[in-house]
């Protein structure tokens, strides 16, 4: 019944397994991965014919990850998944970036990839078994894929590089990198470091480029076997005479059109271009014509920036290979927000702003490893406006949720630690403006604001995007990169950093792979930018305010005993609740006795404190305390005098001479100041009142001891 083909290597001390034939054999393709025991199932399919109309290729990725993988019931009213979760968004990107180049050029087809996460043995990272998955899967599929690719994860730990490092090495990892590529090029990089040099960053692409070989044979020798038939795709369209007449209407006019440095203008000349050029050519209705003359239309657009860069080596606006853009650079630009600035690198610009919170206010992640709190987020909004375009603004979309995570990434490395700074840290970024890299400028915002809020960074981080034009052998590599540059070029390349190494790195690439040699060159470019933005940002600000905004919360952080935490809390919360409602502030309390006192008045906080102090506090014998009377008795009267702590002044303790009646002298409610003359073995303390000045709290007893 089933035709099952298996391949089994040893990689990184683990085994992994690629298997197709018995699950989802009604895909084009369809491949089993599983490494450890994480299992993802991943389906490739194409649609048998093209979608006319259009000049891009139409693939969608799909990665969802099964609660039942790690053996857990999802939370909620409805008890099943629901919408992508951002890790799951984020790897759908990560699967698109590196396959979407090798597609055949003309291949228009509605293509779908489905990774499904099966099995989950909570050590290793199952983003890099789908990656492997789908190339397998196309691979096998008929499809015109020009695979297959390898994937590879890679740590650094105590100076070595470690491949497919497990969810407990990265936590003392100083990097995390997931690279894909080709037999013989770098394809795609996504990272997170902590502040590593650009050769040490080089070096981990290398290594997993290497490391990643044997799974593109394993690949390989897998198709041989199970692989289908190639797709038979139509002949290719002779359009050499429509492509000469489009360039007859309109190169010149599109070579003035980018002579232009205005952005706006600039737009606005090539869209009056290509509608009179369609206008002329395409009849109505007529979609595929239509987009047969934009894909030659994007053609011609390509050969006429890439062949003026790589032929004067200047650019659209003018600017050298290696020159960025001025920078403006502004902090405390709203008035109520806890921190934020305004950044501006030419026509691209980031509002970012920054708000403190409290232990409440960190976000809850229901992972399949386990259920966390994140008390830092970072948000990236990118509305129409910012390009001068009229849209619908929905939900978050796939491009800011990744933007927004790259800049998170680039961030966290230079982050106080929770001891240092416990504040729960939002950060939101509004793209006002946009041409080029809006993501880096969110970085370079998010520092300044971030420190405009007095947050103490290690140091602050800028970033840069590079780019690539290549023709041939000969190729250009471009700093600080405008959209139309990213838009018409062959590279997306994202550094961010401080003065002391690299945060983030993030790297895409259209064309079938770049080497080692470019890759080099890039970072070491990218190095002499992100120096010269950094520059920039401190003549604003270069370091965090000694002085939070009045509108902040302060959090003040106490240690307790362990044992003493029921009492602050109280018989079903009635303690902590009563210092709340009081006091006016808040009061978070962790399982190992750090307690956290926050509020925007400094008062309410001391109130809270104090009374936290009273319960916890253990009594100091010969100390003086204020109390108050809780009982009477005839033998003395009960002072309730250190949070619940109440202790027996005794009659002959209430004044100097002989009392006949406690009522005499004290009643119950009333406030007295008492000193500890002892706590016997049972905890019981003997208190005085007649050696303490009632009026002034002076210790007589000592006094008159101080006069002989």
């Amino acid at each position: 019944m089933f035709e099952i083909h298996r391949k089994e290597i040893n990689w990184g001390g683990r085994t992994l397994v690629l298997e197709t034939g018995q699950v989802a054999r009604q895909a084009n393709g369809a491949v089993m991965v599983t490494y450890g025991e994480t299992s993802c199932l991943v389906a490739a399919t194409g649609a048998k014919t093209p979608k006319a109309g259009i000049d891009f290729f139409p693939l969608t990725v799909n990665y969802q990850e099964r609660a039942y993988s790690a053996g857990k019931i999802p939370g909620g009213f409805f008890k099943r998944e629901g919408r992508p979760s951002e890790a799951e968004t984020l790897i759908c990107r990560l699967i698109d970036r590196p396959i979407r180049p090798l597609f055949v050029d003309g291949y228009k087809n509605e293509t779908q990839i489905v990774a499904t996460v099966m099995s989950h043995d909570l050590e290793n990272n199952p983003d890099i078994a789908a990656l492997v998955g789908t190339s397998a899967a196309l691979t096998i599929s008929g499809l015109p894929f020009m695979g297959p690719i390898g994937a590879a994860r890679v740590g650094y730990i105590d100076g070595e590089y470690v491949l497919n490092p497990t969810f407990e090495q990265l936590e003392t990892s100083d990097l995390d990198l997931v690279v894909a590529g080709t037999r013989d090029a770098v394809l795609m990089v996504e990272s997170e470091a902590n502040e590593l040099s650009e050769e040490v960053m080089l070096g981990a692409v290398m290594f997993g480029h290497e490391q990643m070989q044997p799974v593109i044979d394993a690949i390989i020798e897998l198709a041989e076997v199970a692989a289908k038939e190639p797709m038979e795709l139509p002949e290719p369209v002779d359009h050499s005479a429509l492509e000469a007449k489009i360039a007859e209407l309109a190169e010149a006019d599109m070579r003035a059109a980018y002579a232009e440095k205005i952005k706006q203008t600039r737009s606005g000349l090539l869209g009056e271009i290509k509608d009179r050029v369609k206008a002329e050519l395409v009849a109505e209705d007529d979609d595929a014509m239509s987009g047969v003359v934009s894909e030659l239309l994007k053609k011609l657009e390509k050969k006429i920036v890439r062949g003026d860069i790589i032929k004067t080596r200047n650019r659209i606006d003018g600017r050298e290979l290696d020159k960025v853009r001025a920078i403006s650079s502004h902090v405390n630009i709203l008035p109520r927000a806890h921190g934020s600035a305004l950044f501006t690198r030419g026509e691209t610009q980031a509002a970012v702003v920054t708000t403190l919170g409290t232990g409440d206010d960190e976000q809850f992640i229901d992972a399949l490893t386990g259920t966390y709190k994140e008390r830092f987020m970072l948000h990236y909004n990118f509305p129409p406006y910012s390009v001068g375009e009229v849209g619908r603004m929905m939900g978050t979309s796939r491009r800011e949720t990744g933007h927004g995570k790259l800049a998170w990434r680039a961030l966290r490395a230079v982050l106080p630690t929770p001891e240092e700074f416990p504040y729960t840290i939002r950060i939101v970024s509004e793209i006002t403006e946009s041409n080029g890299s809006s993501s880096m400028a969110s970085v370079c915002g998010a520092s300044l604001s971030m420190m405009d809020a007095g947050v103490p960074l290690k140091r602050p981080v800028s970033g840069i995007a590079m780019g690539l034009i290549m023709e041939g052998d000969d190729y250009a590599v471009l700093s600080d990169i405008l959209g139309d540059e990213d838009h018409l070029g062959d590279m997306d390349f994202k550094v961010a950093g401080t003065s002391e190494g690299i945060t983030s790195l993030q790297m895409d690439i259209k064309i079938a792979g770049i080497t080692r040699e470019i890759m080099d060159v890039a970072l070491k470019q990218a190095a002499g930018g992100r120096a010269y933005i950094l520059e920039e940002m401190n003549s604003a600000l270069s370091g965090a305010r000694e002085e939070m905004s009045d509108h902040a919360p302060r959090i003040e952080t106490i240690q307790i005993n362990r044992e003493k935490i029921r009492e602050v809390i109280g018989t079903g919360g009635k303690v902590i609740r009563e210092i709340c409602e009081v006091t006016g502030a808040k009061v978070d309390i962790e399982d190992d006795g750090t307690i956290k006192v926050s509020s925007s008045d400094l008062s309410a906080i001391e109130a809270a404190l104090k009374w936290i102090e009273g319960i916890v506090a253990e009594p100091e014998v010969g100390k003086i305390y204020e109390g108050k009377v809780v009982k009477t008795v005839d033998f003395g009267a009960f002072v309730n005098f250190l949070g619940s702590r109440d202790g027996l002044v005794h009659i002959s303790e209430l004044e100097d001479h002989r009392v006949k009646q406690v009522s005499d002298v004290v009643s119950e409610g009333d406030i007295i100041k008492v000193k500890v003359l002892g706590i016997d073995d049972r905890g019981k303390v003997r208190l005085s009142r007649r050696v303490v000045d009632q009026e002034t709290g002076e210790d007589l007893q000592n006094k008159e001891g101080d006069e002989e």
